[in-house]
């Protein structure tokens, strides 16, 4: 999928562990797990507010595009 979460990155740049993010956002760690590591299919807007909220964070810092054939190989 051409779309590249970095939740990873804003967790390690905020000193915040995956428990605490699930925890604070209202989501179960299981869920943020999918979605941080790229198997989600969506996400629903306000789970990205609470997210960019939480993070202190903008969309784009969280989701990334890259092409295809960068992103196979």
């Amino acid at each position: 999928m051409p779309i590249t979460v970095d939740i990873d990155v804003m967790l390690a740049r905020r000193k915040m562990s995956v428990g605490e993010l699930a925890e604070r956002v209202g989501i179960t760690p299981a869920n943020l797990a999918v979605l941080k590591n790229g198997r989600a299919k969506a996400v629903r807007f306000a789970t990205l507010a609470a997210l960019c909220e939480v993070l202190k964070c903008q969309p784009g810092d969280l989701l990334r595009w890259e092409p295809e054939d960068a992103a196979s190989g």
